[in-house]
């Protein structure tokens, strides 16, 4: 094969692992591996044999009639109409099957080649490191069957992509995401528009967040509930005796939410994989010593040095390995499938990571120590959990929460934060109309994130007292497929400021944060006289914020490729 087949071979493998997103069943594959001698063998024998059979085969590959991409697209939608196998175990043992199969059939001749390449493309749906499955085919199938192979694979990847927003956000929500408009070099934009017409002051959406943090000087305090922000009574609090962050929660339900998000993962005890799955991984995963030793050292980092979204950014790792553990278990109500459900139509179609992986996103700070400690908190919790983080993916994970991050001001906020004494430029910002300043904590909303700011916003975020819940009204009539927006910052004019000091603090402030240099309808209307005087002090000269090179040339309703 040449070295430009083999580039692509591994592009579209690498495709396959970012789309299918961090399979915890690979940890747990990892550790049969690397401890059950008998499931070792078993691998070592079928490679031995797929290889052994499929070389004699490899005399008549040349025989192999083309099959066409109707055929392949028939192939693909039967197979995902299949029961992916939820257990370790069964996982297991469906891919030995689906291996057998294939190199049964790969002997039965060029008419049977199809079947072949598809018992191969189902081994690869359940195998947890797709990369290496794929590297391994290439080097023992007869090249006509790796062709029809990597075709399934393309064609999967290709409709997964292209299809994402046919499926987000879900149609209950009454909005869709398209692409903006090109204006002179900027390139398009992915926006939030209305699906129907709307009068001022309805509800658009109510949309729950996905990772939620109280600001620090809250946190731990027993004032506000840590998962829904709920002021709490003296006397009704309830904290977990091995939370060494030390959190507080309004109710049990509050508090069994949290640790099965993330509080667990990052500061208890509890064993991170449901006791379904096998004993010998289940009961001992690690020593407690060391995963109370992991946890103090992080949690003593977090309340010297951590910004919001660093915090952010971990509580989703955790979350996002809780996802996936979850559906190794079959036939079990779980309150995380059943938010998984929530966050697409489809079903199973999408990963969280799908989700994550479209957002803009600005640079993001962590450091060494960090990552490192980090890593230390997921390995004691389960050995081999430490590859979910490391310095690049985290950085950009916590540019994200920087970016895509809002404020959560229940009844307008609060008033007793105390002013930040960092630079102006460092100090943190989040989405937030009241200002951050009167912001109780912050959370990841994933479709209120396609929200682009305007200082005269079409629409506005609202918390219900006592929740985190985000409802988007309507501050003027809206008809379909007109755009929503909402205001990043304060864009009020104070009573102290005029008109043009107004301006030029929410465009400073929206430099600061967001990276861009906001010529809305509004700035545009109130420009000053001297306008290159004003550009110069915002220090941005085009929008700062990126997509992740996988997403670059990704197809939009009404746009072609390329949205940025």
């Amino acid at each position: 094969m040449s070295s430009s087949s083999r580039t692509s071979t591994v592009l579209t493998a690498a495709a396959v692992t970012v789309l299918g997103g961090l399979v915890a069943y690979a940890v747990y594959f990892d550790y049969k591996r690397r401890n059950d001698s008998d499931f070792r063998k078993k691998l070592r024998k079928e490679k031995k044999k797929v290889t052994k059979q499929t070389q004699q085969a490899q005399a008549a590959a040349d025989a192999a009639s083309e099959v066409s991409a109707a055929a392949i697209k028939d192939a693909l939608l039967k197979i995902r109409e299949e029961e992916i196998p939820p257990t370790p175990d069964e996982k297991e043992g469906y891919f030995m099957m689906q291996v057998q199969i294939g190199d049964q059939l790969v002997q039965k001749g060029p008419s049977f080649y199809l079947p072949a390449a598809c018992a191969f493309f189902r081994a690869l749906r359940v195998y947890p490191s797709p990369v290496e499955f794929i590297m391994m085919v290439q080097s023992t199938l007869p090249a006509p069957i790796f062709k029809i192979f990597m075709e399934l694979v393309n064609t999967d990847v290709a409709s997964r992509v292209e299809g994402y927003y046919d499926h987000f956000p879900p149609k209950r929500m009454n909005v869709s995401i398209h692409a903006s408009e090109p204006e002179g070099d900027k390139p398009a934009k992915k926006i939030l528009i209305a699906a129907k017409d709307f009068e001022a002051g309805d509800i658009i959406y109510t949309e729950s967040p996905f990772v939620v943090a109280l600001d620090a000087d809250l946190e731990g305090k027993g004032t506000h509930c840590s998962y829904c922000f709920r002021r709490i009574e003296e006397g009704q609090s309830f904290v977990a005796e091995a939370d060494k962050l030390g959190a507080v929660f309004c109710s049990t339900d509050c508090q069994t939410k949290a640790n099965l998000d993330w509080n667990n993962m990052l500061f208890g005890r509890e064993p991170v994989l449901p006791p379904e799955l096998d004993p010998s991984v289940v009961g001992n995963p690690t020593d407690s010593d060391g995963r109370e030793a992991a946890q103090t050292a992080y949690v003593k980092w977090l309340k010297a040095k951590a910004r919001q979204p660093n915090v952010l950014g971990a509580r989703f790792v955790a979350k996002q390995i809780a996802h996936e553990t979850s559906k190794l278990v079959k036939g079990k109500d779980n309150a995380l499938q059943a938010e998984a459900a929530l966050l697409a139509d489809g079903g199973e179609l999408y990963s969280v990571s799908d989700h994550m992986e479209r957002l803009r996103f600005v640079e993001g700070n962590v450091t060494d120590e960090e990552v490192k400690l980090l890593q230390a908190v997921f390995g004691a919790a389960l050995p081999g959990l430490e590859q979910s983080v490391n310095e690049e993916r985290l950085a950009v994970l916590v540019g994200k929460m920087a970016y895509n991050a809002i404020g959560i001001t229940p009844d307008g906020g609060r008033d007793d934060k105390s002013v930040s004494d960092a630079r102006p430029e460092d100090q943190e910002r989040t989405r937030t109309p009241q200002g951050t300043q009167r912001q109780l904590g912050s959370g990841l909303y994933l479709v209120s994130s396609y929200l682009a700011h305007s200082c005269d916003p079409s629409t506005r975020p609202s918390f219900v007292v006592g929740s985190n819940e985000l409802q988007l009204f309507a501050t003027r009539p809206l008809k379909k497929g007109e755009e929503l927006t909402i205001a990043y910052v304060d864009v009020a004019q104070h009573a102290d400021e005029s008109a043009e000091a107004a301006r030029r603090r929410r465009r400073v402030e929206l430099a600061r944060g967001w990276k861009f240099k906001c010529e809305c309808e509004r700035c545009l209307a109130e420009a000053v006289q001297d306008v290159e005087k004003e550009d110069a002090e915002l220090g941005v000269d085009k929008d700062g914020a990126k997509v992740e090179q996988v997403m670059r040339h990704e197809k939009l309703p009404g746009a072609g490729m390329g949205v940025d």
